[in-house]
């Protein structure tokens, strides 16, 4: 394990324990996470090293990379999957000023193959070998295992997106200034994160199951990620709700915090928690935050 002396956003060294958690996912190992007394980021601290983080991965049941499983949680995902093809088709359309896109963390390239058909020129970036090896293989995709695998010099792009990637990376400072070097002029940057400001986040507490320890590495509300982006000098132009993901984190959540799936009460949740958003400023459970890097 490595202990961060420093908070990653503003690299205070002011920082306190606000809540102990567990990989319920996989490990049943605890975790804490540390809140920053200056920017508010949350942290995972201590948390994995680089070089173990990879068997917290080791499953068949982790589901982002492997669509085979059956059972209620894996058909949800799946659903919300194919679902949000076409939205995130429809958002990198309408902010990107081109057709070349960069997709980091894309896992087994479902996204980037759905942008293919629809005439964008498409590269990927997928640090776990299988799910990159599979997109190569199954889909014939420009797939590289970081973004320092392209030529800089001939590589550049219209957009770069991470959907729910950013919370897993250690290196998280050098890879903004990675993505901004591989922009081209009025690039846009696609993000989204899960929002732990949100009504489920505080209603499941530990349980949420977003927190996703110890893989995500860092727990964004808005005004953190606000902060954070400013200082890497990056403008949010617009933030764009993912309310299908109130329902699947919830029926996860109760699965963690009861040790079952209640559909209907993970619906009710979910429904609700999306009803809260819209009448504070807190945000949905997840958010897509559209970027642009400052005088672009």
């Amino acid at each position: 394990m490595e202990v961060l002396n420093n908070c990653p956003s503003c690299n205070s060294v002011s920082s306190k324990p606000c809540m102990k958690s567990c990989d319920y996912f996989l490990t049943k190992e605890d975790f804490i996470i540390v809140e920053c007394s200056d920017c508010r980021l949350r942290f995972t601290n201590p948390r994995p090293a680089f070089e173990d983080s990879i068997r917290y991965y080791d499953s068949s049941d982790y589901i982002s990379h492997d669509t085979s499983q059956k059972g209620i949680l894996p058909w949800v995902y799946t659903q919300a999957r194919k679902l949000m093809l076409k939205k995130k088709f429809s958002i990198v359309s309408k902010y990107s000023k081109g057709k070349r896109i960069l997709d980091i963390g894309c896992g087994t390239g479902e996204f980037l193959l759905f942008c293919k058909t629809k005439g964008l020129d498409v590269s990927g970036v997928e640090l776990n070998d299988k799910p990159r090896e599979a997109a190569k293989t199954k889909y014939g995709l420009d797939i590289r295992k970081t973004i320092l695998d392209f030529n800089l010099n001939e590589n550049k792009f219209d957009c770069i997106s991470l959907w729910h990637v950013l919370e897993h990376i250690h290196e998280l400072n050098a890879t903004i200034e990675s993505i901004k070097k591989y922009l081209k002029p009025r690039g846009v940057v696609i993000m989204a994160l899960p929002n732990c400001g949100s009504w489920d986040a505080i209603h499941y507490k530990n349980y949420w199951a977003a927190y996703d320890l110890p893989r995500h590495l860092y727990h964004f509300n808005k005004n953190s990620f606000t902060i954070f982006t400013r200082k890497n000098k990056l403008n949010i132009v617009k933030i764009l709700p993912q309310v299908l993901d109130a329902y699947y984190i919830s029926l996860l959540s109760e699965k963690y915090k009861t040790g079952k799936g209640n559909l209907i009460k993970a619906l009710f949740k979910g429904a609700y928690s999306n009803f809260m958003a819209r009448k504070n400023q807190a945000g949905h459970s997840s958010l897509i935050y559209i970027l642009f890097p400052e005088n672009s």
